[in-house]
């Protein structure tokens, strides 16, 4: 009998494995592979490194900081004081020029921000399609207004309100109108000319970056295109065209969207500070209004946040419909 006991085997006992405390392994491989990319990348952060400080001096912290200060009342007298929501309760609920103000923006940026960007578009389609010195020449002439200043002062003798203004002569000469219109003083015009100077003024930045991305299109993609059954030009353009100059379009999206919410110098200049009724004045005006004649830190800070939320909303908004361009 205890020969057979000896002889059974002896069932060993499965004890739980405990877990090792410490760092998660998928963590320490994430970190190592990071690390090993930031090594490996190493030069070109490192060239990077002066633009990044620089745009995180002067765009990030402010940024930070405004938001920040929206929070608090401010006068760059004395102390900031906390006053939790009460700009923005101010700036929605008191605040009638403010209301004025989003109105024109919304309309402005609503009118012009898409109307320049097909515009911006449609050009550069047009006069990618021509011969290259004639492309070249007619680039200039398209952009020109954007980089020649103050060169939108011309339409202040075009709309002017006495009977010398060029379109109150050429009105009056034909018989259209009997008495000079004062455009840039009469409320029911003066937005609708700054518009219209602001869309004269749009073929810039974007319009070259529509002209690059049209060059850089690859020919053997359209060839592709044919043979599996692209039939005309316009469903080149949907699903060859747009898809490959994503990049452009969405930088070109970015650019219209901010200087259409951002609009000043022009209202300023035609319309006057502030305009008649406020007809023209606009969120960055209001903006400048309260940080740079009053002094209202806190106050203006909140409109600039209110201001960066709306571009913010609209830019990812835009993304999302640039995703479905070619499906």
């Amino acid at each position: 009998m205890q020969a057979e006991q000896m002889e059974q085997p002896i069932e060993s006992t499965v004890y739980p494995k405990k877990e090792v405390k410490g760092n998660n392994p998928n963590k320490r491989s994430k970190m190592n592979r990071f690390k090993s990319e930031l090594k490996r990348g190493k030069h070109y952060y490192i060239l990077m490194a002066p633009y990044m400080i620089i745009f995180s001096l002067f765009t990030v912290v402010p940024v930070i900081v405004s938001l920040f200060l929206s929070f608090f009342s401010f006068n760059m007298l004395e102390l900031p004081q906390f006053v939790g929501w009460g700009n923005y309760s101010r700036l929605f609920l008191s605040d009638d020029v403010f209301m004025i103000a989003l109105k024109n923006t919304l309309v402005f940026a609503v009118i012009t921000g898409p109307l320049s960007y097909l515009a911006c578009f449609i050009f550069a389609w047009i006069i990618n399609e021509l011969s290259p010195k004639i492309r070249a020449f007619m680039t200039v002439i398209f952009y020109a207004p954007s980089i020649a200043g103050n060169v939108f002062f011309i339409w202040l003798i075009i709309f002017s309100g006495d009977a010398y203004g060029y379109l109150n002569g050429f009105l009056m000469r034909t018989g259209i109108i009997l008495e000079p219109i004062q455009w840039l003083r009469d409320e029911q015009y003066v937005l609708g000319v700054v518009i219209l100077v602001q869309l004269w003024l749009s073929l810039g930045t974007s319009f070259l970056a529509f002209i690059a991305g049209l060059q850089t299109i690859d020919h053997s993609l359209v060839e592709a295109g044919a043979v599996d059954g692209i039939k005309n030009r316009w469903q080149e353009l949907w699903y060859i065209t747009l898809p490959s100059m994503k990049p452009q379009l969405l930088f070109g999206a970015v650019l219209q969207i901010t200087q259409s919410f951002a609009v000043a110098d022009i209202s300023i200049a035609l319309a006057g500070f502030p305009s008649v009724n406020y007809a023209a004045h606009t969120v960055v005006t209001h903006l400048m209004d309260y940080g740079t004649i009053r002094f209202e830190m806190g106050y203006a800070s909140a409109i600039a946040t209110v201001l960066f939320g709306l571009m913010l909303g609209t830019n990812m908004l835009i993304q999302k419909l640039l995703r479905k361009v070619g499906t």
